[in-house]
């Protein structure tokens, strides 16, 4: 295996829950993420998958040091982001960007499309200001968008444009790693595609890496190299995206396949889709042993008593499941 531009090991990020109002004391602790460890390859794209509530968007903004890790590292090209000081913070994060969920939220709406794309590159001084106006103009032409248009607002563009703005942004200082938490899911399904595609091209030309975030496992697959299963702040089953999406492993990974729809009348009324029963537990106060046997059919008593660990299964996939020989 190539060495992995970013690791993640044993992240944990715990948020307290405190009652009273002068004296405030802790009741409590949501394990948003609890244990994560995952490698990101150069030029690869990690896609991360997930129902809500399960951890995704705050493992996210936790790699990027937007909140406090509780535990754990986070190392990007060989230096661990959670012991930096302010400023060696800075200099790092020009090579982890973001694009976020939601363009019309995302951009500053007092800001033109010019001055949004032109902040990063006078605050890092990638370039002389004499230069700004070409390099913003290469930005617009790479996403798909005339520089024409820089001179004006968020609001007079398109969700998809917005979109597109976004990724320039983050493309703007060239960095090494991209976070898109669920890029495509406020936008309709033909600008969807667009922007899918824009992604995977300026993965390959670029040689980016890209976590990808999503809910739609069809996307994934149509995008990812690798996909992470996760499941109440822990990672499930991890693998290449067509062997964990066409033969998943986990109990949970195959509820998520099931949901899938085919565009094949006919095979969507025959197949069976996976319910599962009840409610995804409280990151609060999660189960004990693994996770998600309340509402797994195939939990035996062992299944309440230990967390399963995320162990090889075959050359190129790892599963998190008690029970993974005998299923």
């Amino acid at each position: 295996m190539p060495e992995a531009i970013l690791e993640l090991r044993d992240v944990k990020t715990h948020f307290p829950i405190t009652r009273g109002f002068i004296l405030r004391r802790k009741i409590g602790t949501v394990k948003a993420v609890d244990g994560v460890t995952l490698s990101v390859q150069k030029g690869e794209v990690l896609g991360l998958v997930g129902e809500s509530g399960c951890g995704k968007s705050t493992l996210a903004r936790t790699i990027l040091q937007l909140v406090p890790v509780t535990g754990g590292s986070v190392i990007l090209q060989g230096r661990n982001l959670c012991d930096c000081t302010t400023d060696e913070l800075k200099r790092s994060r020009r090579n982890l960007q973001m694009v976020f969920q939601d363009p019309y939220a995302s951009l500053n709406p007092r800001l033109t499309v010019f001055a949004t794309l032109a902040e990063p590159l006078l605050v890092h001084g990638v370039c002389p200001p004499s230069e700004v106006n070409a390099r913003v103009a290469h930005l617009m032409n790479t996403v798909g968008l005339a520089p024409r248009f820089m001179q004006k607002y968020p609001h007079e563009f398109s969700g998809g444009q917005r979109q597109r703005i976004a990724i320039a942004r983050a493309l703007a200082l060239e960095p090494q790693v991209i976070i898109a938490d669920e890029p495509v899911s406020a936008l309709d399904v033909s600008i969807q595609a667009q922007i899918l595609n824009l992604l995977a091209q300026l993965c390959r030309k670029m040689n980016l890496s890209l976590i990808f975030i999503a809910h739609d496992l069809s996307v994934v697959k149509h995008i990812s190299d690798r996909v992470a299963v996760m499941y109440l702040g822990k990672i499930v089953e991890l693998g290449p995206a067509a062997d964990v999406i066409e033969r998943p492993r986990h109990p949970y990974t195959r509820a998520l396949v099931s949901a899938i729809p085919t565009p094949n009348p006919d095979a969507e009324r025959a197949r069976q889709r996976i319910v599962l029963p009840g409610d995804p537990p409280s990151p609060i106060d999660p189960p004990a042993g693994c996770a998600f046997h309340p509402r797994c059919v195939y939990a035996q008593e062992k299944c309440k008593l230990a967390v399963p660990p995320l162990v090889a299964d075959g050359p190129t996939r790892e599963v998190a499941c008690g029970r993974l020989g005998e299923i």
